[in-house]
């Protein structure tokens, strides 16, 4: 059985201890003896042994003990609520008990002491009360931005990104070559008049060379269905020629320029023709421009585009638009110019004869200045005219014109 001592009875060298439901607390450096047990506030003071005001504090002081004790425990919204709850609810809340049974009847002599002391504690433990709610919100916080939080030492997601297509590749190398001893680029429209893809070339109606630019005829037409155009007003253009003669229908000499897009004609689809092709065609009209000129700026190109290894030639051709005319040929790069692969088989790319075929060019034909009102006396030109999938066959060995336009990944992951 243990003793009860009297209260205010100081034990020193003592820490807050539990024995016999009855609890020590520690309060302004001293040890003091309390009866308070977690049911105390339904009690009386009387009933609690408390008959002097310094017997008060100690009591008050154990009561924020369990309170600060308690409010630790809840380490969560829903723990804190429940704490408010018990310890501040209207009807049960502890402090609604401290203040029916300790407070209301105390004698006189304790009923000031009370009140001071419940005034101190409501104070203190709104404070602690106010401090775990903060605390609880910045752990949830934190927790909430641990798991938003991108770990940057995790190993990326590959996302797969796009590449340009070979072609558009050879054409931006093309343009960049020429761009850089002086041509522009300019580009026009894939629907055209025969006067411009073909008269205004020196290639009037019925001549032999339009068979082989047969091509699509198109018709306009209202939302009604009337027919807006005669028939064969309107065609795919064949090449980008027109564009030339729309140039130099605007512009007066000097005119440097290159015309890339798209061509259609009417050929059946194999490893070499494609009824829809790329092509880029070249002019330059100036005064005194020569066939040296010409030559020397093709030789540029060439060597630009596969190299300065190659060896270039010219042997004699003929176009409507261009006299004299050539076709360009450059020495073969898979076997050097030997015709012969390094199997000792004859190379499968120039068919052993060591070059391979290019474009056609040649110097502007004085017909042809006469549709744009130049004087063919006083100026001169040349006029060349490639394919852009052929290009890129040659360069990169393709054997197939239609794998340009199958769009396999395959064979496109191999040009990024």
């Amino acid at each position: 059985m243990v003793m009860p001592l009297p209260c205010g009875l100081a034990l020193l060298g003592w820490s807050s201890f539990e024995r016999s439901e009855k609890s020590f607390f520690a309060a302004f450096g001293v040890t003091y003896l309390s009866l308070m047990t977690e049911n105390s506030q339904e009690q009386t003071l009387a009933a609690l042994g408390v008959k002097q005001p310094d017997q008060v504090a100690p009591l008050f002081a154990g009561l924020l003990s369990l309170a600060k004790a308690d409010l630790n425990a809840a380490n969560s919204a829903e723990g804190f609520e429940k704490f408010r709850v018990r310890w501040l609810g209207r009807k049960s809340g502890v402090l609604t008990l401290v203040t029916d049974n300790w407070l209301k009847p105390a004698c006189k002599e304790l009923k000031p002491a009370v009140g001071q002391a419940l005034n101190k504690f409501k104070a203190q433990l709104e404070t602690a009360m106010e401090a775990r709610r903060a605390a609880i919100e910045s752990g949830a916080q934190e927790a909430v931005s641990a798991k938003d939080r991108v770990d940057l030492s995790l190993p990326g997601v590959i996302r797969p990104v796009g590449s340009r297509h070979l072609i558009r590749q050879v054409l931006q190398e093309i343009e960049d070559i020429f761009v850089s001893i002086g041509f522009s680029v300019v580009e026009g429209p894939e629907i055209e008049t025969p006067y411009y893809n073909f008269e205004a070339l020196n290639i009037p109606e019925f001549h032999p060379v339009r068979d082989d630019m047969d091509t699509f005829y198109v018709e306009a037409r209202r939302e009604s269905g009337a027919v807006l155009t005669a028939p064969g007003s309107l065609l795919l253009r064949t090449h980008t020629s027109p564009m030339q003669i729309r140039t130099m229908e605007k512009r007066k000499p000097p005119v440097r320029v290159i015309v890339p897009g798209k061509v259609y004609r009417r050929d059946n689809p194999d490893a070499t023709h494609s009824f829809m092709f790329h092509q880029i065609e070249g002019l330059a009209v100036d005064h005194d421009i020569t066939f040296c000129d010409f030559t020397g700026t093709i030789e540029y190109f060439v060597k630009q585009y596969f190299g300065s290894g190659v060896k270039t030639r010219f042997r004699p051709s003929y176009f409507p638009f261009t006299e004299p005319s050539v076709e360009f040929d450059v020495s073969c790069i898979f076997c050097g110019g030997s015709g012969s692969a390094a199997s000792g088989q004859t190379c499968g790319k120039c068919k052993g004869s060591g070059w391979i075929e290019l474009f056609g060019a040649g110097m502007v034909d004085p017909e042809v200045d006469g549709f744009v009102n130049y004087d063919a006396k006083k100026v001169s030109g040349f006029a060349f005219g490639m394919g852009m999938d052929r290009l890129s066959m040659r360069k990169y060995g393709i054997d197939d014109i239609q794998a340009f336009f199958q769009n396999d990944v395959r064979f496109l992951k191999q040009f990024p």
